[in-house]
């Protein structure tokens, strides 16, 4: 998705009067998705002040964890020593969410603001449904019931080779990265396969290239589809 220098720009400027135009009772929710060690909270951090920068209204969270019960279950997922059946680690990532979705990214999106995802319902799919082989059709019914029906707007795929991303992450390692190498192509194969089945919404980019090169792009498309969203508002109201 490319956008020219001087319609960036205009989108820029735009954006404040588009936000609080267009998404005053929905808000956009973001998220930023791949493979352990493709960079995400990198941009995520990047994003976060591209936004601060431009006076966005927003907040930033990831998963699991941004409540007191969300980093405790995020310690028993990512710790090592001990063995969860995949549906175990289901149904704890499905709590986690839940609690996130309903103190704080339900009640940020009611208030207009852009909810900044590190992470978010296609990584169950990936991970626990194309990854471990739970039913897709299952994870896809608790994602709706977790979330409250909210799935995301726009969604970054920021895509790796498993051997780049196995090389970046170095020895340590948590619970779910120690899992083997074909887990892991299982899962970059399922994000691929995420991103045909919705290629408007699902992003893909090289998170091969420099951080801030990658940010530029991501920060590009997010003004874009952010003007494109106003002015399919304008047009409703005619």
């Amino acid at each position: 998705m490319s956008l020219s220098f001087t319609a960036y720009r205009h989108a820029v400027l735009l954006l404040p009067h588009c936000i609080s135009g267009v998404f005053d009772t929905n808000g956009l929710l973001v998220s930023l998705e791949g493979i352990d060690g493709c960079g995400k909270s990198t941009q995520a951090r990047l994003l976060q002040a591209k936004l601060e920068q431009h006076d966005i209204p927003f907040i930033s969270v990831r998963e699991p964890g941004g409540t007191a019960v969300g980093e405790g279950i995020r310690q028993v997922l990512l710790q090592t020593g001990y063995f969860l059946t995949a549906e175990t680690e289901l149904l704890l990532y499905m709590a986690a969410r839940s609690e996130l979705s309903r103190q704080l990214i339900l009640p940020a999106l009611m208030d207009g603001k852009i909810v900044l995802c590190d992470r978010f319902t296609d990584s169950t799919l990936a991970y626990q449904g194309y990854g471990s082989g739970i039913e897709l059709q299952w994870i896809r019914l608790l994602n709706r019931k977790a979330t409250g029906g909210r799935l995301p707007d726009l969604t970054f795929l920021l895509d790796l080779s498993v051997e780049e991303a196995a090389a970046r992450r170095g020895s340590a390692a948590d619970r779910m990265e120690k899992k083997d190498f074909h887990y892991h192509q299982r899962v970059h194969r399922g994000y691929l396969k995420l991103a045909r089945q919705e290629p408007e919404r699902v992003i893909v980019l090289d998170a091969t290239i420099e951080a801030e090169k990658l940010c530029s792009a991501i920060w590009m498309t997010l003004c874009q589809f952010i003007e494109n969203r106003a002015k399919m508002g304008s047009e409703d109201e005619f």
